[in-house]
């Protein structure tokens, strides 16, 4: 029993501390590239060509001295970084980084990532109600609002997905795309879960409940030190959760391409990481390039756009599976 706990410890660790580098390197990577986008310079001066710049914003945070505003809930206002961390580490679960490369390879592996997704809004409810502040419960509010709605979308997609594969289990469907990617007979689909993804995490150009002309920083306003700390990892992590699903589910998870690549000896986890590596680099390019929507634009968007298409893209997908007898076993 004791050996079974040490190697699921053992396990965790091994996805944990990896997932934390990536998320510091993520930050870096980001300020480098938008730099190179803006023409300027980004983090050069901390250690190699600014390499240690991420450990040096991790000191200076750590160090800080934590704040908390008069009339707040304490208790609450410290559970939900805490809360919103946890959550964006415990997704990663089940996601598969090659053929056994993954801890928990259940056949619900979907539903637990729309599950976490979901109770990710509790975490930003919770820090802008605990705040006591007006600006934080209404940037906590539109946030909510905002993953709702595409959380939706996001669902009908991977239902399509679900429909064609024939499992929810993640390993099922990267070993279904041997033949060919999802990305090619969905690709509909495929730029609306681009789209959809960065409304999911908050990012660019849909960034609402950060809109600092009116909300100043939105939910995490109030925050500072190691508490604002978490809450910066939980949305990088996100990040990075949601490229490693986008690449999952449309560009074959850890398997190669097959037509440029037939006899390649490259590890799975390899390719994985540089699919992983495409979606961070969308989410920096979109910051560095595209203005910030409107929020009604951004409802219209999901509401009045994505859904109903999503909707019936579905419709159409198992239309087509059931006329021609493709539904899969």
């Amino acid at each position: 029993m004791l050996y079974s706990i040490i190697i699921i410890l053992l396990k965790i660790l091994s996805i944990t501390i990896p997932m934390l580098l990536a998320v510091a390197y993520f930050t870096v990577a980001e300020r480098k590239i938008m730099g190179a986008v803006q023409r300027r310079r980004g983090p050069n001066v901390v250690g190699f060509i600014g390499l240690l710049q991420a450990l040096a914003d991790g000191l200076k945070l750590f160090v800080k001295e934590t704040t908390f505003p008069s009339n707040s809930n304490l208790t609450v206002f410290l559970l939900a970084p805490i809360l919103s961390f946890l959550l964006s580490v415990i997704g990663w679960a089940v996601i598969p980084f090659s053929h056994t490369a993954v801890l928990a390879d259940i056949n619900l592996s979907i539903l637990y990532i729309f599950a976490i997704s979901s109770l990710n809004v509790y975490g930003l409810i919770l820090a802008g109600w605990a705040s006591n502040s007006k600006y934080a419960f209404l940037g906590a509010l539109r946030s909510a609002a905002q993953m709702i709605s595409y959380e939706i979308s996001i669902g009908f997609i991977v239902l399509s997905i679900a429909a064609c594969v024939g499992s929810l289990n993640l390993s099922k469907i990267v070993l279904a795309q041997k033949e060919i990617w999802l990305l090619v007979p969905l690709f509909p689909l495929f730029i609306m879960f681009y789209i959809s993804m960065l409304a999911e995490t908050n990012r660019h150009p849909f960034d609402l409940p950060e809109a600092e002309a009116e909300l100043v920083s939105g939910y995490n306003v109030e925050y500072s030190a190691m508490t604002f700390a978490l809450f910066f990892l939980a949305e990088y992590s996100n990040m990075l959760l949601m490229s490693a699903l986008s690449a999952t589910l449309f560009f074959g998870g850890w398997l190669p391409p097959l037509s440029i690549f037939p006899f390649t000896v490259v590890p799975g986890s390899v390719w994985f990481s540089l699919k992983v590596g495409v979606g961070a680099v969308f989410f920096i390019l979109t910051r560095a390039t595209l203005p910030r929507y409107r929020y009604d634009q951004l409802m219209h968007l999901g509401w009045k756009c994505f859904l109903p298409f999503a909707i019936g893209y579905l419709m159409f997908t198992v239309g087509i599976l059931i006329s021609f007898n493709w539904l899969p076993n």
